[in-house]
């Protein structure tokens, strides 16, 4: 793709799912997670594997699902995970999780396109804060937060274990 053309970036709240969106959110979840992007998946499950993961996320209400379209193709995610209801005490504070592109679809403002339609809709929803964890590898990604405003608070050094070998976790919020 030319960068130097105009393209049509969408952020949408995704409540269900047809067959080619579907696949082609499978697509990028697999491409990202061969790029080293992906959401705690070291190598890719088989296809019916992340179709049902996908589908599951439709279902829990707690989870809200915003996909990232570039020229109409979903290019990949993220989900705003709402605390449980009987969680009163974080009931003001809800998770960015799972966000991630294809390789392929980066550099052309679909990030803040997402970052912008999840931070709204946790306003909307009544959330004063937003966290989320990024492993210490993922340079844009922490990149893309801070630029967004989200504020490193802490560190697990063992956060994840990929191939042997720990990676740390950082952690961020941004108040609203």
């Amino acid at each position: 793709m030319q960068k130097n053309k105009e393209f049509n970036v969408k952020a949408e709240f995704c409540t269900s799912l047809s067959k080619v969106d579907l696949q082609e959110l499978c697509d990028a979840t697999e491409e990202a997670i061969l790029a080293g992007g992906g959401f705690g998946w070291i190598s890719p499950p088989a296809n019916k594997t992340l179709q049902n993961y996908w589908k599951g996320v439709l279902l829990i209400p707690e989870r809200v699902l915003i996909i990232g379209k570039l020229d109409n193709i979903v290019a990949g995610s993220v989900q705003l995970i709402k605390p449980a209801k009987n969680n009163e005490a974080q009931s003001h504070s809800c998770v960015l999780s799972t966000f991630f592109f294809a390789s392929w679809a980066r550099g052309f403002g679909l990030a803040k396109a997402v970052f912008q339609k999840a931070e709204s809709k946790a306003r909307e929803d009544g959330f004063k804060v937003i966290t989320l964890e990024v492993r210490e590898t993922q340079l844009r990604a922490i990149q893309l937060y801070e630029q967004a405003g989200f504020i490193k608070f802490g560190m697990n050094p063992k956060a994840a274990l990929v191939n042997g070998k720990y990676i740390a976790g950082y952690h961020y919020y941004k108040e609203l």
